[in-house]
């Protein structure tokens, strides 16, 4: 593969890692590049797996140590049932409840949902409906901790996360929205976010490892992949952490902004 293809990979790596964990929806911005690049890795689904795995990589990295807690504590609460664990153990179920909606709707409505995947103009419909959703909600504080979050909480928060399986709407906005209305702390309802995000992830990367074996030339492909998915990795890293500052601060009003004139062009213009 040429220089110029390798570099390719590395700015899609990077598009892909910096859009992820933002609320500005990755898929809408891959699909929007579509219209605009004239690149072959944009219409290859195992590049797409394999960069959407750079992102889970760097989100994992993120939050190792939390990530560890959870899963140690869940299954020492399991066995010895002390209140020191219980926190944890039941996060690790709030997230499994949260994860549930859009695993059972993104199955239901898998065929309705590719069949609109490549029209850039939903997308720009959707990007607008972000801007909306980011602008209602930016002054919004919240006030519930980690251990303060409901089942109920959950099961509303992963519907949002339904809502971002259509194309051009941003998961992690979903989410923080569903979060915040839900009246999450700024920091508890990102933090949040970001754990429903991992199962999802898993469970894409799953469906998608076939076809990725299965894929012609593998071997040929292998450096330019490895270059996105590094590239995607540590963007995604530093994007997340950038993320969860805004959210601290009550910045989301940048996102909204950004969504409605991105909307708004791609509506006009593509």
């Amino acid at each position: 593969m040429s220089i110029i293809k390798m570099l390719q990979c590395v700015f899609l790596g990077l598009v892909q890692g910096f859009t992820e964990p933002i609320p500005i929806s990755s898929s809408g911005h891959i699909l929007i590049l579509k219209q605009l690049l004239n690149f072959d890795m944009l219409n290859d689904i195992n590049f797409e797996i394999i960069v959407n795995f750079g992102s889970f990589l760097g989100i994992i990295f993120l939050f190792r140590k939390e990530i560890i807690k959870i899963i140690t504590d869940f299954f020492k609460y399991i066995k010895t049932k002390e209140k020191t664990y219980k926190e944890n153990y039941n996060y690790a179920w709030l997230i499994v409840i949260g994860t549930i909606p859009a695993g059972i709707f993104g199955i239901l409505l898998k065929d309705k949902i590719d069949a609109i995947s490549n029209n850039v103009k939903l997308v720009g419909i959707a990007l607008l409906i972000t801007a909306c959703a980011l602008f209602l909600i930016k002054d919004i504080k919240g006030k519930k901790e980690k251990n303060e979050i409901t089942y109920f909480d959950a099961i509303i928060i992963g519907l949002f996360q339904v809502i971002a399986l259509f194309p051009g709407i941003s998961r992690s906005g979903a989410t923080v929205v569903g979060a915040m209305l839900r009246d999450l702390k700024r920091k508890t309802a990102v933090n949040y976010s970001f754990m429903l995000y991992l199962p999802i992830s898993v469970a894409t990367m799953i469906l998608g490892v076939k076809d990725l074996i299965n894929t012609p030339n593998i071997s040929g492909l292998l450096i330019p992949y490895l270059l996105a998915l590094i590239t995607s990795c540590i963007i995604t890293y530093f994007s997340a952490k950038w993320f969860i500052n805004i959210m601290k601060k009550g910045k989301l009003g940048y996102f909204s902004l950004y969504c409605l004139i991105v909307g708004i062009l791609v509506i006009l213009f593509l």
